[in-house]
């Protein structure tokens, strides 16, 4: 064959290859019904209205509570925490495999140099009378080989890696999503903790004036020795309520500087009660969590991929075609390795195929559809999850929210009973137990209430990750 009929041949294989067709299903992202509302909409104020700046990007969701500190934590969490770098060097895996695959489509070329000393047997047969039996080899060969994707396997592979790629750069905006969240919820712990360290203070203060008013009874013989023991146990049981806050503050403390990347050694943030109710957050049609969830969109893209994998399979059926060709220069003598008559090529296509394998594809291709139909539950049951969190995100704020209105009333009605009880005991109607009755049922109403605040606005935030915190499947890279 002639070498223009070589390139001729090359150039039918390579417009092959690129019309080629692709062996394999083409991927239609599984359908999942979801439903026309949420089942609590309408019954949170306006958390579930449509608002024209609903279309603003809100990846810095937690703004919305308007509150610099936690604003500038979350800056440092996204900047140093520690699994959202290993959630970014995942990703830079993955694209770096995309571009590995992707350089299968291309021929390969390489060029090499040698030089030997050679001796040849005397006793080799047909070797010619006189030559030399020590001789020079100088080789410097060219290289070219090139398997065209007639079948669309390499592509198949490149179209399965970019998909994971692309799950990839999802976990990493899940990652983030998920420990800016969860950064978020402990602040706001930590700040509800201070606002029962307030309520606490405030209560020593009080607890305080009722030991003085028994002692001065006491001294005035209006009343005994066990009214004045009963009101420092009161105090102090208080007063160690207070320091037991400070374990539970020291964690929450401890754990938001893990979660900016710094030691907890000398890490502090400064008291501040918690204080307001939680904001309006709106929540939009379950339609649209399907693109507003990270998590969901790296569940659609295993299927995606794993989808792609069944046409890798496929191909394996198909012969495998190479396209190589050789070249260089060799000579017996170094000043003559550039001669033109020094050189040398060889050019020519090979073709393999597999005739019996004992059932090694079809268990292969199987295994393939398996794996999407796998990826496929796991997406269908993830975005059930979904829809369960913002279920009970929007139910907790229904319900906290009655909660806090009813919890307040019960905190008027035992501080109007803790005031009468304290001015019949005064007047000497009233026992002190009734009293301390009371004021026990007072601070547990009111520790419960400031409790309620916190609990509140966690749940907003949690609904707010829940909904995806501003994420858009669009934000996902291009592969």
């Amino acid at each position: 064959m002639t070498a223009r009929r070589h390139y001729g041949v090359i150039a039918m294989l390579a417009a092959m290859a690129l019309s080629g067709c692709m062996v394999g299903p083409n991927y239609k992202a599984p359908a999942v019904p979801a439903p026309p509302a949420y089942s609590d909409d309408g019954h949170n104020g306006d958390w579930a209205a449509a608002r024209p700046s609903d279309a603003v990007d809100r990846g810095e969701w937690w703004t919305i509570y308007r509150n610099a500190e936690l604003d500038g934590l979350e800056q440092r969490c996204a900047a140093a925490n520690q699994s959202i770098a290993a959630a970014l060097h995942a990703y830079d895996q993955a694209h770096d495999l995309v571009r590995e695959n992707r350089a299968s489509l291309y021929p390969t070329v390489s060029i090499g140099a040698s030089a030997s000393r050679d001796r040849i047997s005397n006793t080799t047969p047909l070797r010619p009378a006189g030559s030399a039996a020590d001789y020079w080899e100088f080789l410097i060969p060219l290289n070219i080989s090139w398997e065209p994707d007639l079948w669309g396997g390499v592509r198949r592979q490149i179209e399965s890696s970019a998909a994971n790629a692309q799950a990839s750069a999802a976990n990493l905006a899940d990652t983030r999503l998920s420990l800016q969240g969860m950064l978020a919820v402990t602040y706001f712990q930590l700040r509800g903790l201070d606002l029962q360290a307030q309520l606490l203070r405030s209560t020593l203060d009080t607890y305080t004036q009722t030991l003085d008013l028994t002692q001065v009874l006491r001294k005035g013989g209006l009343n005994t020795e066990i009214d004045v023991q009963e009101a420092q146990a009161q105090l102090e049981e208080t007063r160690a309520q207070l320091v037991d806050l400070g374990v539970q503050r020291a964690q929450y403390e401890h754990a938001i500087a893990v979660l900016v990347g710094v030691p907890a050694t000398g890490f502090h943030i400064a008291d501040q009660p918690l204080t307001g109710d939680p904001p309006s957050v709106p929540t939009g049609v379950p339609s649209e969590l399907l693109q507003r969830r990270p998590d969901i969109a790296a569940a659609e893209r295993q299927v995606a991929a794993a989808n792609a994998l069944i046409g890798v399979a496929k191909a394996a059926y198909y012969p495998n075609i190479t396209l190589g060709a050789g070249g260089g220069v060799e000579s017996d003598m170094a000043s003559q390795v550039f001669n033109s008559g020094s050189a040398q090529w060889n050019a020519g296509p090979s073709a393999s195929e597999i005739l019996f394998d004992a059932g090694r594809r079809k268990a292969q291709v199987n295994y393939a559809l398996a794996q999407r139909e796998q990826a496929t539950a796991l997406y269908r049951e993830q975005v059930l999850s979904a829809f369960r969190d913002v279920e009970d995100q929007l139910s907790a704020l229904r319900v906290l929210e009655q909660e806090a209105v009813v919890q307040q009333r019960a905190v008027d009605a035992a501080r109007r009973s803790t005031g009468l009880s304290l001015l019949r005991y005064k007047r000497g109607v009233a026992a002190y137990l009734e009293v301390l009755t009371n004021q026990t049922i007072e601070l547990s109403d009111e520790r419960a209430a400031a409790a309620l605040v916190a609990r509140r606005i966690v749940a907003s935030a949690q609904l707010q990750m829940a909904l995806g915190g501003g994420w858009n499947s669009s934000q996902l890279p291009p592969n």
